[in-house]
């Protein structure tokens, strides 16, 4: 048999536009598919518990889709560099192939795995899968990286159209290679799934990880969400975004197949969406890009304030609030609908994200960093560029920040938002039989009007942990003392 061609796999769980699967497929040698779950390299941060879940069934669907095409997934555990070295021990290939990662140790290891081996005088090569343009791309005029949005995808978008999306090989040469990889693994032996107790539930009735969920889902909000996509994308009482985040953190769709699929619906009439949607929607790819260019530039985003006189920012060590949002329990219905949304499926809509963080950061007063650990290990797509980035948005601590005095008023953001009251219904049943009127702000209501609603605030529903105004003014003080014009 001649020798295989290792593709290694990582957030690029996919066959379509995947630059190393392509140069694989078209090397002609028989093809090597390994993933490593790697919680030992230095800096690696383990997923959290939902993303978990959502790998395993990702590689699930991947290794489905390779055995039809006579290629064996195998897995493994451990530090990748160890991993490969044994790969390329046992099998002696002519190449490896893998998509490349922008976080400081995914870089570390990527790096070191391809000098170890073409210092055996193997090639290696990796390729961009994940990004429509490369962080090092998208520079200012004197060459300098970006630290503002709108600057940054003004200067992305001078780079022209991002290339069109690689189909996925009709076949590979020669099926699956042997030897198996030491150190291979089932799937089931990489424990990924939670057992006692299975909490999964609601993520499977919310989920179809793949792939072919990944095209399913994008067809679907072509035909349904796009065309009301600008004016619609704020209301998580509608299905108008495209939900195709945890696809997109594990690579099982890749945002050039996005790009372009949503500008040729909108070209041949597919979808009914207006270039003010389309612009809308693509530049909300451009804030996942502008991220990674961030986390580019600051290894450390998830960690450290990018703005450094928010180290001086007096946090509340506030255990029983921080509980009370993590429970979805702080009484502000659109909080806590948000919450328990993240809970029972792993995903929250986007503006409620923001609302949510806002409360935490400064209504409590609770540090960010906390914030972000906690949608690190609930959220499906818990990427390590978005999240940090979007945390550190909302604080006002960001490269890109909020400004330090906005301080989302959860009231009327449900007002605006959920107008009838239907997402909070459908998250908070406590609060369903509530006229619209009175759902974000039910203390407000008389006891008789909650009582025929079936509500007893403080015992069916909690009251509001602290007043709207009172936080507004303390955070608005504490802002106020670290002198944030000055930074």
């Amino acid at each position: 048999m001649p020798s295989p061609v290792i593709v290694w796999f990582r957030n690029d769980l996919r066959l379509a536009d995947n630059p190393a699967v392509a140069e694989a497929a078209r090397l002609g040698a028989p093809v090597a598919a390994l993933y490593v779950l790697d919680d030992e390299s230095e800096g690696v941060r383990p997923l959290g518990g939902a993303s978990r879940w959502w790998l395993h069934h990702a590689l699930a669907a991947l290794e489905a889709d390779l055995a039809r095409h006579g290629v064996i997934l195998q897995v493994a555990r451990g530090a990748a560099r160890e991993v490969l070295a044994g790969a390329v021990e046992a099998l002696a290939p002519a190449a490896v192939l893998w998509n490349r990662r922008y976080d400081a140790a995914g870089i570390a290891v990527d790096t070191a795995v391809k000098a170890d081996i073409r210092a055996r005088g193997i090639r290696a090569d990796s390729y961009n899968a994940s990004l429509l343009y490369e962080p090092w791309q998208v520079k200012s005029r004197t060459g300098d990286p970006l630290k503002v949005f709108s600057p940054f995808w003004r200067a992305a978008q001078v780079l022209g159209e991002p290339p069109a999306p690689l189909p996925a090989p009709d076949r590979f040469a020669g099926g699956g290679s042997k030897p198996a990889i030491p150190g291979a693994l089932s799937l089931d032996a990489l424990q990924l799934l939670p057992r006692q107790p299975d909490w999964a539930g609601g993520l499977r009735a919310a989920w179809t990880p793949g792939e072919s969920g990944a095209r399913e889902r994008l067809d679907r909000f072509l035909q349904d969400g796009l065309a009301h996509y600008a004016d619609g994308r704020d209301r998580p009482d509608r299905d108008y975004t495209s939900r195709l985040s945890p696809w997109l953190r594990f690579g099982e769709i890749g945002p050039r197949q996005v790009w372009h699929a949503a500008g040729a619906a909108r070209l041949s009439g597919a979808s009914a969406a207006s270039a003010r949607d389309l612009d809308k929607f693509r530049a909300e790819l451009g804030w996942r890009e502008f991220s990674y260019h961030l986390l580019h530039q600051r290894p450390d985003m998830a960690r450290v304030n990018i703005q450094r006189k928010f180290d001086a920012f007096p946090w509340r060590g506030d255990e029983t609030a921080l509980q009370a949002w993590q429970r979805g329990q702080t009484g502000y219905p659109i909080v806590d609908a948000g919450m328990r949304q993240l809970w029972t499926t792993g995903w929250m809509h986007n503006r409620v994200r923001m609302i949510a963080a806002s409360f935490l950061i400064k209504h409590l007063l609770v540090d960010w960093r906390l914030g972000e650990d906690w949608f690190w290990g609930t959220l499906v797509d818990a990427d390590p560029a978005s999240n940090a980035a979007s945390w550190q948005w909302v604080a006002g601590s960001g490269a890109d920040a909020a400004p330090y005095f906005r301080i989302f008023n959860p009231i009327l953001q449900g007002e605006k938002f959920d107008p009838a009251g239907d997402y909070v219904r459908a998250f908070v049943p406590e609060l369903r039989g509530v006229p619209a009127d009175i759902i974000h702000q039910p203390w407000s209501a008389t006891a008789q009007r909650l009582s025929a609603a079936g509500v007893v605030l403080g015992r069916t529903y909690p009251r509001p942990i602290i007043d709207h105004d009172v936080a507004r003014k303390r955070a608005l003080e504490a802002l106020d003392a670290l002198k944030p014009n000055d930074i």
